[in-house]
C-alpha cells in the first residue's frame, strides 16, 4: 500500500522550472517516538529536501526575486549578488546565482564549518573568511558584504538577510507557513524554532497567528551565546552575548529587522543546552533515520519542550533546517566532541555513531 501511495505521488507530480522551481513543498514529517512519549504530534519540516539541502534556499530565491523587482539587478545582465551568511544563505544564493547567471560573492565568519565552505567554492561562489566579530564592529562580515556591494556600483546588490524583512521574511509568510497550515489541515497548535535572521521564526509564526486567529502559540528556541531568551524572558532587555554554541547560523545578540514586526507574536521562549541538541542529533539518527544538523537537532528539543508545557493531545511543528552533511568532521568526531565536553551528554547506546577520529 505504501509503494502504491509513493508510485501515485510521483507520477502525478508535474515538472518543475529547474532548481528555483524545486524550492519549496517540502514535507512535514511526525516524530513517532517523541509524538508516542509526549502524546502530542510532533510534526517537523523537511526543509534539507529543498534542492539546495537548506530552509536557506526560500530566502535566497526571494532575496534575489525582489532585487530584480526593484531593478537592483537586471536578469540576463550577469551582474553581482553580495551577501555576509554564516553558510546556509550563502548556498542557496550560490546556488540560485547560477540558475540565473549571476555572480555571488560570500562574506562569512571564519569559524564556520569547511563542509560549507568547500561547498560554495563549488558552487562558483566567491567566498571571503573573515575574523568573526560582533555586528557593533565595523568589519563584521555583513558590513564588508554591504561595503563591497556599493563599491561595486549598478547592477549589484547585497542582499541583506538579517533585515531585509521584504524579501526573507517574506518569502516564509508566503510558502512556508501556508505549506504548514495546509500539511496538518489548520489543526496546528503550536509553532517553535531558533532564529538567525529571524526570517523563518517571523514569517511562519506571522502566518500561523493570523490563519488562526491568534491561536497557535509561538515560543522561539535560543542557544548559549544568544541574547533572545534573556529578551524575551526580561519583557525586553537586551544583554551581551555569554558563551557561544555548537550550532551555527543561529542565536542573535540584537533583534533583526525580519524578528522586528513580529516581537509582539512572542508567547514563550526556550533555553536549549548544547547538551540536549547532541543528544537529541544522535537519537534522531538513531530513533527516526534522519541525518540533521545541530540546529535542526535543537529545534527538535525545543518542539518536546513545547509539546510538554502545552500537554498531551496538542500538535507541535518545527523546523529541519538541514542535514549534518555540512558539519559531519565535527559532529561525528570523538576528539571535536570530547573538546566540548559533550560525549558524556550523548547516551552511552549512541556512541556507535561517533565514528570519526
Amino acid at each position: 500500500m505504501l509503494a502504491k501511495r509513493l508510485y501515485s505521488t510521483i507520477t502525478s507530480a508535474k515538472p518543475v522550472d529547474g532548481f528555483i522551481g524545486a524550492i519549496g513543498n517540502t514535507p512535514l514529517l511526525r516524530l513517532k517516538t517523541l509524538s508516542q512519549q509526549t502524546q502530542c504530534e510532533i510534526l517537523a519540516k523537511a526543509e534539507f529536501m529543498n534542492p539546495g539541502g537548506s530552509v536557506k534556499d526560500r530566502a535566497a530565491y526571494y532575496v534575489v526575486k525582489k532585487a530584480e523587482e526593484s531593478g537592483q539587478l537586471k536578469p540576463g545582465s550577469g551582474g553581482t549578488v553580495v551577501e555576509g551568511t554564516a553558510g546556509n544563505t550563502g548556498i542557496g544564493l550560490a546556488h540560485v546565482c547560477r540558475a540565473k547567471g549571476y555572480k555571488c560573492v560570500i562574506y562569512m565568519p571564519n569559524t564556520q564549518s569547511q563542509e560549507k565552505i568547500d561547498l560554495l567554492k563549488m558552487l562558483g561562489a566567491d567566498v571571503r573568511p573573515v575574523p568573526a566579530v560582533p555586528y557593533d564592529n565595523p568589519d563584521n562580515y555583513n558590513h564588508q558584504a554591504k561595503r563591497y556591494a556599493e563599491s561595486l556600483g549598478e547592477n549589484a546588490v547585497w542582499t541583506d538577510q538579517f533585515d531585509n524583512w521584504k524579501a526573507n521574511r517574506q518569502a516564509h509568510i508566503e510558502t512556508t507557513g501556508p505549506e504548514i497550515w495546509s500539511q496538518t489541515e489548520g489543526k496546528v497548535d503550536g509553532f517553535t524554532c531558533a532564529t538567525g535572521t529571524g526570517g523563518t521564526f517571523a514569517g511562519v509564526t506571522r502566518y500561523l497567528k493570523e490563519k488562526s486567529g491568534g491561536k497557535v502559540k509561538a515560543f522561539i528556541a535560543d542557544p548559549p551565546g544568544s541574547v533572545l531568551y534573556s529578551y524575551f524572558k526580561s519583557g525586553g532587555k537586551l544583554t551581551e552575548r555569554q558563551g557561544s554554541s555548537i550550532t551555527e547560523g543561529i542565536g542573535q545578540g540584537r533583534i533583526t529587522e525580519n524578528l522586528k514586526p513580529d516581537v509582539d507574536l512572542v508567547d514563550d521562549a526556550l533555553f536549549i543546552k548544547d547538551e540536549d541538541t547532541i543528544a537529541m542529533l544522535y537519537r534522531l539518527l538513531d530513533e527516526e533515520g534522519l541525518y540533521i544538523g545541530a540546529s535542526s537537532a535543537l529545534n527538535v528539543v525545543a518542539a518536546n519542550e513545547m509539546a510538554k508545557i502545552l500537554g498531551p493531545g496538542h500538535t507541535i511543528v518545527t523546523i529541519i533546517s538541514d542535514g549534518a552533511y555540512r558539519y559531519q568532521s565535527r559532529l561525528f568526531s570523538r576528539k571535536w566532541l570530547e573538546s566540548k565536553g559533550l560525549v558524556d551528554a550523548i547516551p552511552k547506546h549512541l556512541h556507535k555513531y561517533i565514528v570519526l577520529p
